[in-house]
């Protein structure tokens, strides 16, 4: 099997795995009891979620543990509408950030607020003047993710951020898809709210932070005890904080030698999808991306078949988000970024990550190859788009 999946859930490394068992087993007392079991996992607790804050240069106490990225970015938008909303009832996000925004948004607008949902440029960038002229007096928030998790366009968050800091305005970032692959400082980038997923780093499903600057004052996002300092109720899920920390920590001390030999087996990747499949686009930016990210659109196929030839072959990618995974529709980040509703069905996204080799590369090449031809040679609309190049060469 070669796994190009990465974006939508990575393998658990084993460090997490081993750090975790002992809290399955052992220590598996409840963290707010006073004897032994559980302070052994209240301490365990804290040194994780030590070592995540040290990732974006948080204070320890800035981090708030939740069971995913899509939670934490819940709080994050539902919070501060709730605790801001006397000041404003307007915010800002992007067309292309992730449906647990986008639909947080749609939650927000039947509840009496504004949602500015701003275009992005061919590479899915977004446009600071378009940004800047959306504020308003009104404007208490803007939420714009760090980098894009179907096409991997890195945004200009720092920018964004100093943009947001001038103006009073709290700005929150979906960094699921960068926290652990890309450098982050909060501070330096101005972010107040910082989403992130312990199972896109190879941590374990289940378990998210929310990143909440000192200062910034939201409300509880579950009722009950008085578990995260008292925003968060319900007994914490140490097994699976221990494994995010230990993630982490792992993520931390490899970045920079990980994101380069990533970035140098994702291009080359894409130079052969390029010099040997035509009728192909690659879609983001190519150089302000993520590492480990490949999405191309290829014309005259349809992708969900793409997929399964694939996948008989042992390769496993995806057209999109996983959690639009099954939807008929085609991905509104391709939609956004100007594909045509057929090209935006020919989509490939892979990810990549250190374990993959260039070997797997020219594999997954050869095999796109040929499958793509196959899928071509069924279609009428390349019969008829072939017929008119030869009779226009004529």
């Amino acid at each position: 099997m070669i796994y190009l999946d990465n974006a939508a859930t990575t393998k658990t490394a084993q460090e997490a795995v081993e750090a975790m068992l002992p809290y399955f087993t052992e220590n598996y007392g409840n963290p707010s009891a006073i004897y032994a079991p559980g302070s052994a996992g209240k301490k365990a607790v804290n040194e994780a979620r030590r070592a995540i804050a040290g990732v974006i240069g948080a204070k320890q106490e800035e981090i708030y543990f939740t069971s995913g990225g899509t939670e934490a970015d819940n709080w994050a938008l539902k919070a501060a509408a709730e605790s801001y909303g006397h000041k404003g009832r307007h915010m800002i996000t992007t067309k292309i950030e992730h449906p647990a925004v986008l639909h947080t948004c749609g939650y927000l607008e039947k509840n009496g607020f504004q949602i500015t949902y701003l275009d992005v440029d061919r590479d899915g960038l977004v446009d600071l003047g378009q940004l800047e002229a959306a504020i308003r007096q009104d404007t208490i928030l803007i939420s714009v993710m760090t980098a894009n998790n179907e096409i991997g366009t890195v945004e200009p968050i720092g920018k964004i951020g100093r943009l947001a800091r001038e103006r009073g305005i709290l700005f929150h970032t979906d960094a699921v898809q960068a926290f652990g692959h890309i450098p982050i400082h909060v501070e330096e980038l101005g972010v107040d709210l910082l989403s992130a997923s312990a199972h896109k780093l190879n941590g374990p499903k289940g378990i998210g932070m929310l990143y909440i600057r000192t200062g910034v004052k939201l409300p509880p996002f579950v009722h009950g005890g008085a578990q995260e300092r008292n925003r968060r109720a319900g007994t914490e899920n140490v097994p699976g904080i221990v494994g995010f920390g230990a993630a982490a920590a792992r993520a931390a001390g490899r970045m920079e030698r990980k994101a380069a030999e990533e970035r140098e087996l994702r291009d080359y990747l894409i130079g052969r999808i390029e010099a040997e499949i035509p009728y192909c686009r690659l879609n983001g930016h190519r150089s302000e991306r993520l590492p480990g990210n490949v999405n191309f659109s290829f014309s005259f196929i349809e992708g969900e078949s793409l997929l399964i030839m694939l996948d008989m072959k042992g390769i496993c990618a995806s057209s999109g988000s996983a959690c639009s995974s099954g939807s008929p529709d085609p991905s509104h980040v391709l939609l956004a970024i100007g594909l045509k509703h057929e090209e935006a069905q020919g989509s490939l996204r892979m990810t990549l990550s250190e374990e993959n080799t260039k070997e797997e590369m020219d594999i997954v090449v050869e095999n796109l190859k040929q499958i793509v031809a196959k899928l071509r040679e069924m279609s009428p609309f390349y019969a008829d788009f072939v017929r008119a190049a030869q009779g226009g060469a004529d």
